[in-house]
């Protein structure tokens, strides 16, 4: 399977456990939480809320135009800090981790 095919199906998978652990919101952030500068969007954004209005859109995007993936990737260590004890949550994100974090 290539890689694509593996971060759309891992991008699957985050939403399912996102929706299992009733994460998943169906209302965006307010327009203005998406001006932050701020890694993570820490300053105007929940984790969850980061994971579904940001990342998740914007890795399809990468997908859909077929653009470079990131190759320096892992997000698992902020929600292991940020959501302690969402294994569910944590080990699927370890699988986009050690999918993308490619040393050069």
């Amino acid at each position: 399977m290539s890689t694509e095919n593996q971060v759309r199906e891992i991008l699957q998978d985050i939403e399912q456990v996102m929706r299992d652990l009733a994460l998943w919101q169906s209302m965006p952030p307010e327009p203005d939480a998406f001006d932050s500068s701020e890694p993570f969007a820490v300053d105007t954004m929940s984790a969850e809320q980061w994971l579904q209005w940001i990342l998740i859109p914007r890795m399809y995007a990468l997908l859909a135009a077929e653009a470079p993936l990131p190759t320096r990737f892992a997000i698992t260590p902020y929600y292991e800090v940020a959501m302690p004890g969402v294994v569910r949550l944590h080990n699927v994100l370890q699988r986009l981790d050690d999918l993308l974090n490619i040393e050069d």
